[in-house]
């Protein structure tokens, strides 16, 4: 028996692959569909009408385009307010690419790990995958690794399963179209919502050609989301750079007259790095990560992350100022920068995974 689920398919100017989605599903014994018609016009009206035929399936109409995350979250809050004692959701594609078998595979999946979200993951080492495809996804699976620390083996996959009790939390995240489903694996890395995988087939039908995924237009929205999570940090460590430099060049400045070069070099780097590191710290914790660690613990981490940096920058620019007898203020700040940098990335995924992990 099939877990108490509802199905959700988001369509736009369908044609007889969403009739085949619908009845695939009724076959495989689901009885709840809520197909959303977002806004396919007249010529349209005859599939969304033939499919609401099928039992259990239930037709919500936008007068206009919105988009395939506003068809998803119109869904989401149909269910929320319409539905009880179901399981949960799970979203389908309407062009054919999901088989029966694997949305079946994620119900049952669903129904073993109730508070986490499923996603249905294709393999895209296969010849036959478009290379837009392909390329889209790797490129994108890099990015959330490295920049996001989500490891995810689909990114773009539509055939995911929600749990009933988050389906709020889903409706009322950014998106309106498909920037929303990547938007909605990074704002689960917020909530703490975990996920698991479950391999499904990898279909592309006519070479995904009746996909209405702009590879320009909806890439740029897709990478806007992923970046507006990074920027902050960036913002806030150039903001604290040019206080770590500001007081870097008054403090040696001073202390090149009373000690040596290798002493007033640390001397600068640590005053600096102080005063710098306490601005950056609260902006972090407050701004960027928006921190539920506890300060006492937080700040100790984030110090011990900061004496290591101090360590590593004045060790290197002194190594290489020494190295290449390099002398001047200008080209002592210059070095220091480059190293600064270098520790920039470090230091953002100890930050992310370490010192504010909550």
């Amino acid at each position: 028996m099939l877990p108490k689920v509802t199905i959700i398919v988001p369509s736009y100017k369908p044609d007889d692959k969403l009739i085949s989605v619908v009845s695939g599903l009724c076959d495989a014994g689901f009885d709840d569909i809520v197909v959303v018609d977002d806004g396919g016009r007249e010529e349209y009206k005859a599939v969304f009408e033939k499919v609401s035929q099928y039992p259990g399936c239930h037709v919500l109409t936008h007068e206009v385009n919105k988009g395939k995350g506003r068809a998803l979250k119109t869904a989401f809050e149909y269910i929320s307010a319409n539905r009880s004692g179901i399981l949960g959701v799970i979203t389908v594609d309407g062009d054919n690419q999901h088989t029966a078998e694997d949305i079946v595979k994620c119900a049952n999946r669903l129904s073993e790990a109730p508070d986490k979200v499923v996603i249905g993951c294709r393999d895209f080492s296969g010849k036959d995958v478009p290379a837009r495809s392909k390329f889209g996804n790797n490129m994108t699976k890099f990015i959330f690794r490295v920049g996001c620390g989500i490891k995810i083996s689909d990114t773009q996959t539509g055939l995911r399963a929600i749990p009933f009790a988050r389906l709020p939390e889903f409706a009322a995240m950014e998106g309106e179209r498909y920037e929303y489903e990547t938007n909605m694996l990074l704002e689960m890395k917020r909530l703490g919502i975990e996920f698991v995988e479950v391999p499904i087939k990898t279909v592309y039908i006519e070479e995904n050609e009746s996909s209405h995924f702009n590879p320009v237009k909806d890439s740029i929205k897709i990478y806007k989301v992923i970046f507006r999570y990074i920027y902050k940090f960036v913002l806030s460590s150039l903001s604290a750079t040019l206080v770590d430099i500001s007081v870097f060049n008054v403090v040696l400045f001073f202390a090149k007259k009373v000690l040596s070069k290798d002493k007033s070099i640390f001397a600068a780097t640590a005053v600096a790095r102080a005063i710098s590191s306490l601005f950056n710290y609260t902006m972090n914790r407050k701004a960027v990560f928006a921190s539920d660690e506890p300060v006492r613990s937080s700040i100790v981490k984030y110090y011990v992350l900061a004496a290591a940096q101090i360590i590593l920058s004045s060790g290197f620019v002194t190594l290489i100022t020494t190295l290449f007898r390099i002398n001047t203020q200008i080209m002592i700040t210059v070095i220091k920068m480059i190293v600064d940098t270098t520790l920039f990335f470090a230091s953002y995924k100890l930050q992310k995974k370490w010192v504010f992990k909550k």
